[in-house]
């Protein structure tokens, strides 16, 4: 049984290896993903390793994580890439789009709240 659990740990530190350089090269399209994979896998099975079977369970497994990396980090560096967009306002150009109404009940609304609040320290 010895042998299986080795098995297993290479099994183990190729799939995250593998990840690890899937990460690396994001790049890389998921053909030549898939071919590299299963060419390690391949190598695996020749020195009895892996089983056939588990080694297209693994690579199936391999690139559905990668699939799942690539769509959940793809609006991440969308975003990332573009500068954000930042609109500078003067005080003129804000005044000219409110009415002189709502900016005095405005200014009103924030002296009763300064008001409020100094009422409240000193309680």
């Amino acid at each position: 049984m010895a042998g299986f659990g080795d098995i297993v740990q290479k099994a183990l530190y190729l799939g995250v290896g593998l990840a690890a350089y899937a990460g690396e090269k994001a790049g890389m399209t998921f053909q030549e993903l898939r071919s590299q994979a299963q060419k390690l896998a391949d190598e695996m099975v020749e020195r009895g390793e892996m089983t056939t079977e588990e080694a297209r369970k693994f690579v199936d497994d391999l690139l559905k994580q990668a699939q799942q990396q690539q769509v959940e980090e793809t609006p991440e560096k969308k975003e990332s890439k573009e500068p954000r967009l930042i609109e500078i306002v003067t005080e003129d150009e804000q005044a000219s789009s409110k009415a002189p109404e709502d900016i005095s009940k405005l200014r009103e609304q924030v002296q009763s709240l300064q008001d409020e609040l100094r009422r409240l320290k000193r309680e």
